[in-house]
């Protein structure tokens, strides 16, 4: 199976809309914020002891993925000053890289005799990154600098950690270099990358060298507790595991290796299934940042960092190269069109690091007054910069790259994982995508070129509880296998019409996730819907849905996306603080909006979860 990459598509509508925030607000904003804080000037390696702006163990991984990011806006998007900006950071790279290769802003400048003792120092993660970004630029610009410093610190790092094995520490404290030598590999072609790939992997949790790398945590939590083809649970740090478990799925395809797509396929249905708020939101611990018990996702207390969103995504995306299934394409539309787009504000400006699925501000004011426990909320407000920046430029990143999720391809079928109004050319095919997909479900896909007795594979999505289809203007009634359904490409053209109904559905959870019992979410195709009390008279907690929602949609210009109004009841003549129960209820028309667009007007109480009228 082969990946079809985003540089051969093309977006338009709300795609393209979002790319455009992406490159002209989103990307400009990060990196002034980045520049203010010292992150961007940090790299020309000559903060001293006493200067402001103590360079910080991950700063190189910030900057990297905005230049990753940067670099794939570049390969549609041709920019001069973006270049040179870059060029000016490559250069520093360069001139301060160490002859034996070893490149890290931190620990050049603030405790140069302390290099790989650290398991935790987060060296090999900034080195991913900045792998990832070099190839990005190399492929967007053709310039070799940067790449062949990435490359001459791999073999330094190669040299100490596998062939002389004398790191402090046998493997990342921070998983992601191993996805990153993997794609070095694919780019390249150079075997001891891929080597080197391997040999991280299969020694995690696998070797007598590494330790917890803190003294309140475990193995588990860096997840070194067991060899990564025994594993069949998500634990841990959930960034750190998913960029591990994309890396797994990545050599389980490359090596045919049954053990380890057996494990990747545990893992993830382990997430799916348990672990994974409505939203597609994940790691739920707030100790941590990680992966809980099974059924345990709080409201109020969701941690569900947007990184950890965006790394479920890729994860999905690795899966669907290993095993053809539409649960691994549910699970990323899910996680893109909630929990990613959360993480940035509308105007693209502001970002959450934390989506909670509930905010409750009068609770939160008797907490912190009244209550003895310390509750550490997540933030209501999105904010311009946090101390720890990664989700930002990881957000713009993946914003641009988009395009990798939509088709796969193997020797008889082209796969359509993803629908969005584009075209597409690749192998001598051409798609065209006509549709306002993700905002209505009618989607018209015209195939012509090289396609002549090959087969189109559509996904039916998780969501569409009824759908029909045409080819070449004949109804096709064919049931989807494991979410796709099969048409031959008899001609060299082929007009498939694909209308998936969409309409309003109450979502209930499993009874084992204690606060939502007798709770339910709405969703409009692949969007959640979520109150904010900003749009009524009432309080969350007087409102109940009704069964028959009677939905109304609208396009909102502000919001760029459908609102929702949907009928419900509010309890009137409530005196005193208690009485018997009476069902009496007062209907009232409710507005929804996608939970994604929460917090884009002020801060407000918000939830997910409604209760549902008797």
């Amino acid at each position: 199976m082969k990946q079809i990459s985003f540089e051969n598509i093309d977006f338009g509508g709300f795609w393209e809309s979002k790319q455009n925030t992406n490159r002209d607000v989103t990307m400009p904003v990060i990196y002034k914020q980045f520049y203010e804080t010292g992150r961007v000037t940090a790299f020309a390696c000559d903060w001293k002891p006493g200067d402001e702006k103590k360079p910080h163990i991950f700063w190189d991984s910030d900057i990297a993925k905005w230049i990753e990011g940067v670099a794939y806006s570049l390969i549609n998007a041709p920019d001069e000053n973006l270049e040179e900006v870059i060029d000016i950071i490559v250069d520093w790279i360069h001139d301060n890289q160490f002859l034996d290769g070893y490149f890290n802003i931190y620990h050049t400048v603030c405790d140069p005799t302390r290099r790989f003792t650290n398991r935790d120092a987060h060296e090999l993660y900034c080195a991913g990154h900045l792998i990832e970004a070099a190839i990005a630029y190399h492929k967007a610009t053709g310039k070799s600098k940067f790449l062949r410093c990435m490359e001459k610190y791999v073999l330094h790092i190669k040299d100490v950690f596998m062939d002389k094995y004398e790191a402090a520490f046998a493997t990342p404290g921070h998983e992601e270099i191993e996805l990153a030598l993997i794609k070095l590999w694919e780019y390249t072609e150079k075997l001891e990358y891929l080597k080197l790939a391997r040999y991280f992997v299969n020694l995690r949790g696998n070797n007598e060298k590494d330790r917890p790398i803190y003294n309140h945590t475990d193995f588990v939590y860096e997840q070194s507790h067991e060899p990564v083809r025994e594993m069949r649970e998500a634990v841990g740090h959930s960034v750190r595991a998913e960029y591990l478990y994309c890396a797994m799925a990545d050599l389980a395809r490359i090596d045919n290796d049954e053990e380890l797509k057996t494990a990747c396929k545990a893992i993830f249905n382990d997430i799916a299934t348990k672990k994974m708020y409505i939203t597609g939101g994940v790691g739920s611990g707030i100790l941590g940042e990680c992966f809980t018990e099974e059924y345990d996702l709080p409201n109020q207390f969701a941690y569900s960092e947007s990184c950890a969103g965006i790394g479920l995504a890729l994860l999905a995306r690795r899966m669907n190269l290993l095993d053809v299934n539409s649960i691994y394409d549910d699970v990323a539309e899910r996680v893109i069109y909630n929990n990613v787009f959360a993480s940035c504000s509308i105007s693209g400006r502001e970002f959450f690091y934390t989506n909670p699925l509930e905010i409750n501000l009068k609770e939160r004011r008797l907490t912190h007054k009244y209550r003895m426990e310390n509750q550490n909320y997540p933030a209501t407000e999105r904010q311009p910069v946090f101390d720890c920046s990664c989700c930002p430029p990881n957000f713009t990143r993946f914003i641009e790259s988009f395009g990798d999720f939509l088709y796969t391809t193997d020797d008889n079928t082209i796969f359509i994982h993803h629908y969005a109004k584009s075209t597409a050319a690749f192998d001598g095919v051409k798609i065209k995508q006509t549709t306002d997909y993700p905002l209505n479900g009618k989607i018209k896909i015209t195939v012509s070129g090289k396609c002549t007795g090959k087969q189109i594979a559509l996904r039916i999505p998780g969501w569409c509880q009824k759908f029909t289809l045409k080819a070449d203007g004949t109804q096709v009634k064919q049931k989807p296998q494991n979410g796709f359904i099969y048409i031959k490409c008899e001609n060299k053209k082929l007009v498939v019409e694909l209308d998936l109904e969409m309409k309003a559905v109450l979502n209930e959870a499993n009874p084992l996730i204690d606060q939502n019992f007798g709770r339910v979410a709405v969703s409009y195709g692949p969007f959640i819907y979520c109150l904010e009390d900003i749009d009524t008279d009432y309080r969350i907690s007087e409102i109940s849905l009704s069964k028959n929602l009677n939905e109304t949609i609208k396009y909102v210009e502000f919001f760029k996306a459908n609102i929702m109004e949907v009928d419900a009841f509010i309890v009137e003549n409530f005196e005193g603080l208690y009485r018997p129960l009476d069902n009496k209820k007062t209907p009232i028309r409710l507005m929804l909006v996608p939970y994604y667009t929460f917090a884009n007007r002020g801060e407000s109480d918000m939830a997910v979860w409604l209760k549902l009228s008797r």
